[in-house]
């Protein structure tokens, strides 16, 4: 079975926010193969089993009233239009002390992947080490040997982690580190 297209997050299990499992959706009752692994935002009491096409098409939004990402992380300059799709039909991603979404180019950026130095460090993603110094440096505003201690310390499984996502747009990418 093929899995939904999300925009702004292009390949969930890649990333880990949808994983392969045998269990029910809790909104259209099927196994499909495939699960959100996270919970939503929201106020329902039972632990959620989402699949993927329930997020896509909005139904566990809709029948749940739950959120797959907080409303908050977005800056103002996103259109409303990007910030429901990812709010109400994007699977989130989960970060050791709060997500952000940053923006390029007038919109929302798509989520690629939690990483740590040994994701960074390989062949297909070697160019994000130095862009990676650079959000250190400029974005975060540290300096001298702080920074390669950061950048070098950074663990997808045990922090601190960089969340990487790409521009729709530019194809540039952009940065979050959270700390545990």
């Amino acid at each position: 079975m093929t899995l939904p297209t999300f925009r702004y997050h292009p390949d969930p299990v890649r990333s880990g926010s949808i994983v392969e499992s045998d269990q029910t959706c809790s909104s259209c009752g099927e196994s499909r193969g495939y699960i959100y692994d996270d919970q939503p935002y929201g106020e329902q009491e039972e632990d959620l089993t989402i699949c993927p096409w329930c997020i896509a098409d909005g139904s566990a939004h809709k029948k749940f009233d739950v959120e797959f990402m907080d409303e908050a992380v977005f800056e103002d300059d996103i259109p409303e239009a990007a910030i429901e799709e990812i709010v109400q039909r994007t699977p989130g991603y989960a970060s050791w002390q709060g997500e952000a979404w940053p923006t390029c180019c007038g919109d929302a950026t798509a989520f690629i992947m939690p990483a740590g130095i040994e994701e960074i460090r390989t062949p297909e993603n070697y160019e994000l080490e130095g862009m990676i110094f650079d959000h250190v440096v400029h974005g975060m505003g540290m300096s001298g040997s702080s920074v390669t201690r950061l950048v070098n310390s950074l663990n997808r499984d045990k922090g601190p982690t960089v969340y990487v996502f790409r521009c729709l747009h530019c194809k540039g990418p952009k940065f979050h580190i959270d700390f545990p």
